[in-house]
């Protein structure tokens, strides 16, 4: 297993409550009040594991080995990565202040939910094709095997020690949760890489 497939299985997760989060935000622009409880779950989810875990194992050991081996950060692919996760905080911070008055129907508030929703969904998705289609191709090409065995321990450490222990296992399964509350379709693929401290397949949701 490459470090890099451990992301990508990651991301499929995150597309997934992506999309949910991107019907959640059309329901509160259709109702005019933010289905509060389902928004709860998607930022709690957005926040320690697309945040608290997949980023966390981006920022602290991915990033900072390709910057070793020769990656720059100034004007380089690594910086634009760590420039688009803070924005996406911005975002998910923006959403947090918008939950009470969106549920409770303040038109002000429901605005405000559904732009930060709406940017944060088009920016990750958009990040997650940068990752997988530009980066971890170039940080395949650049990793010893030494880095990869390197990488896949600090994966596992950040897995049982960032969010907590269990806690993986725990967002996989409120994606699966808001999958089924919001009608995306979710299926289990053939091969897919395993969350490296809880041995749980990391794709456990997909889109179709």
């Amino acid at each position: 297993m490459h470090p890099t497939d451990v992301l990508k299985s990651e991301h499929r997760v995150i597309e997934q409550v992506l999309s949910c989060l991107d019907r959640i935000a059309e329901a509160c622009a259709r109702r005019g009040r933010l289905d509060a409880a389902s928004a709860v779950l998607a930022l709690d989810f957005f926040h320690n594991f697309a945040d608290g875990c997949h980023h966390a194992k981006e920022e602290q050991h991915l990033f900072p080995l390709l910057e070793v081996r020769g990656f720059r950060r100034e004007g380089g692919p690594t910086g634009v990565m760590f420039a688009e996760h803070d924005q996406g905080r911005r975002y998910l911070s923006g959403m947090r202040a918008a939950v009470d008055g969106a549920a409770a129907g303040d038109g002000d508030a429901v605005l405000q939910f559904i732009l930060h929703a709406r940017a944060y969904v088009g920016l990750l998705r958009e990040h997650i094709r940068k990752e997988d289609h530009c980066l971890f191709p170039m940080a395949e090409q650049a990793l010893s095997d030494a880095d990869r065995d390197e990488l896949l321990e600090s994966f596992g450490s950040v897995e049982h020690d960032e969010p907590g222990a269990g806690a993986h296992e725990k967002y996989l399964r409120i994606a699966a949760e808001l999958a089924q509350r919001w009608g995306v379709l979710r299926a289990q693929g053939d091969a897919d890489p395993e969350c490296v401290a809880c041995g749980h397949p990391a794709s456990l949701v997909r889109i179709r």
